[in-house]
């Protein structure tokens, strides 16, 4: 599958972004959490009125800087991402996911590195990202993304930032 890029979600997006993320939860935890919890994951990340919301304000609410999308090149959506800078230093991956038949083929890295690049953009100099089980199938993606176990569900890892004018900045 090639892939035609990773850009700024636009409010048309909204409906896919949610499908998108109710099918990926239900493919990576069907089994892993019970019904109820698993429900409760999915009502609450992938609500609809939440996601055309949170698409209309990017850099509008502190910390938040948006959802991202990669897309196929002949159109519709294979992957999300959303992330922000909720602490001065420490950007935020909120939600990272991948249509189950496009994975393993460089759409979550190429989401994650658009995450991070906007991440560094408001000097985040670490990176986390909270996980709903232990047991998380995405780990090894993690792992091989350099993140490390911070607690049990909680991984993190350092970023570099931005180049600029030669010399990498720090943070403000």
């Amino acid at each position: 599958m090639q892939l035609a890029g990773v850009r700024t979600a636009a409010a048309g997006d909204a409906t896919s972004i949610s499908r998108l993320l109710a099918e990926a939860i239900r493919s990576s935890y069907a089994g892993m959490l019970d019904e109820i919890p698993l429900r409760r994951l999915i009502s609450t990340q992938c609500a609809l009125p939440r996601i055309r919301a949170e698409i209309e304000i990017p850099g509008g609410a502190p910390g938040w800087l948006g959802w991202l999308v990669a897309e196929r090149p002949e159109g519709g959506l294979v992957g999300a991402a959303a992330c922000g800078v909720p602490v001065p230093g420490e950007g935020e991956l909120y939600a990272l996911a991948v249509e189950e038949g496009a994975r393993r083929r460089g759409i979550g890295t190429a989401l994650l590195a658009a995450a991070t690049d906007r991440t560094r953009d408001y000097d985040a100099r670490e990176q986390r990202v909270q996980l709903p089980v232990e047991a998380d199938p995405a780990l090894p993606f993690y792992r091989a993304q350099g993140f490390t176990s911070l607690g049990p569900m909680r991984w993190g890892r350092a970023v570099q930032g931005p180049e600029r004018g030669g010399a990498r900045t720090r943070g403000r």
